[in-house]
């Protein structure tokens, strides 16, 4: 007799699809079968049993120039849950004089007790301590401490590494048994573009996307790759969008190198002319910024085939008085989608005949826990944490503020209609979502995390 029973759904798990009962004991799913008993069960005919999606990458209450991210810990959660995301990865950025053990303290001291969903962190690594080798000692003690993953720029003033740099910072990463992070682009050149930019007089949104070209994106994963490669160092490329971007990943992979990348729901379904170039285009700046069709395609391509391993979303919601400014420059970067993703991801994926179901839990799901070191997460198999969610595949809904749980008051796929939704979502045995209603709000813990050898 099991504690809780699903009976009679569709399992889906990167291995097959099948239909069976999913049998909980406590925390941890102790059983796929046929004619399973349990103390509680949940019928799930005519759904999709499927692992708890993984968003490796969100950005909860992030402070940013005097500002904060607008989903704070316990609504980004919370959201994350309603859409059917069970565990997310957050950043740590220590201060100067700060250590990074400190630094991780400190932000779970943030976000312990008030999570809805289960978390991890990624430990940033600045330039003040990339160029400080005491600093980079500490990678080991962060591994130790669960946080084995470190976020990496080329890009932003304040925060970007030269190459050499990279590469000391890689080098102290792949000592202690982890793996970078990487937002890629090549970021000195992007601060002239822009300059000279405003200096003629362009001010636009549309200028963000001009001042920021995908060769120029392509250009700087070409280098971070080798760097990775002469240092030994598993790299993972956060926000991939242009298909220039997508053919290194696939040129470093074929000659060897450690790589793997992710996308997001921005560069799979918008563009920049309709988008950035329309009448509220300060909403939809982010960075690297939205592409065009012919990178969407790409994209999507890519994901099918395996050049790109995972969709996340790097939510980073702004209000929309925060993202109106002078000049394209001043715009805080980010869009909110931790929500949707999942949603989206089935709807013009699966239902567009472009991924299929093993496919869509692969890059939602199981890839992001097996790259981020969640061994217990991920996958919808005896042994691993009971993180479920009942997807309703007829389920029809109307994306928009009133349908969601994110905080910033706005959503980039407003009015868009999708089919397939989360109905029920366990985390770790216990149902936090009931029939798309949030029943339990401060369930989640931190994860340690180590990644596989």
């Amino acid at each position: 007799m099991y504690d809780l029973v699903i009976r009679g759904g569709t399992v889906v798990d990167p291995g097959g699809t099948l239909r069976a009962d999913v049998g909980i004991r406590g925390e941890r799913i102790a059983a796929i079968g046929n004619d399973l008993a349990g103390e509680r069960v949940i019928d799930a005919h005519g759904l999709l049993v499927i692992p708890g999606a993984v968003d490796p990458h969100v950005h909860l209450q992030m402070p940013l120039a005097g500002r904060v991210s607008t989903d704070t810990f316990a609504s980004g959660t919370q959201a994350a849950l309603c859409g059917g995301t069970t565990t997310v990865i957050d950043f740590v950025t220590p201060e100067p004089e700060q250590s990074m053990l400190d630094a991780l303290a400190q932000r779970r001291q943030e976000a312990d007790g008030v999570v809805a969903a289960d978390y991890g962190l990624h430990m940033t690594v600045p330039t003040w301590h990339a160029a400080d080798t005491p600093r980079l000692g500490e990678v080991s003690a962060t591994v130790a401490a669960g946080c084995p993953t470190f976020k990496m720029y080329q890009a932003y003033a304040g925060m970007a590494l030269d190459d050499a740099a990279l590469y000391r910072a890689m080098t102290a990463v792949a000592g202690a048994g982890g793996r970078v992070v990487l937002h890629s682009e090549t970021g000195p050149l992007l601060e002239e573009l822009r300059r000279r930019a405003l200096e003629a007089g362009h001010t636009e949104p549309i200028w963000h996307a001009a001042t920021r070209p995908a060769r120029l994106e392509a250009s700087a994963i070409h280098r971070a790759a080798e760097i990775a490669d002469v240092a030994g160092c598993p790299l993972y490329v956060f926000h991939v969008g242009a298909k220039e971007s997508v053919e290194q990943v696939r040129r470093a992979r074929q000659r060897g190198v450690a790589i793997h990348a992710e996308t997001c729901p921005q560069y799979l379904l918008l563009s920049a002319g309709r988008h950035l170039g329309g009448p509220d285009g300060e909403l939809f700046v982010c960075a690297p910024p939205l592409r065009n069709e012919a990178d969407q395609d790409a994209l999507w391509v890519a994901l099918a085939r395996g050049d790109v391993d995972v969709v996340s979303t790097d939510h980073c919601p702004w209000l929309r008085a925060e993202k109106r400014q002078a000049d394209f420059t001043l715009i805080p970067g980010g869009l909110p989608s931790i929500e949707a993703r999942l949603a989206l991801v089935y709807y013009c994926g699966v239902g567009a005949g472009r991924l299929s179901l093993e496919r869509w839990v692969e890059v939602c799901c199981s890839a992001p826990a097996r790259l981020m070191g969640l061994a217990a997460k991920g996958r919808a198999a005896p042994g691993y944490d009971a993180d479920l969610v009942l997807f309703d595949p007829a389920r029809h809904v109307r994306i928009d503020t009133d349908t969601l749980h994110e905080a910033a008051g706005w959503t980039p796929y407003a009015g868009m209609e999708v089919t397939g939704w989360p109905r029920t979502v366990l985390l770790r045995g216990r149902v936090v979502v009931e029939d798309e209603r949030l029943v339990v709000m401060d369930a989640g813990r931190f994860v340690a995390r180590e990644l596989a050898n």
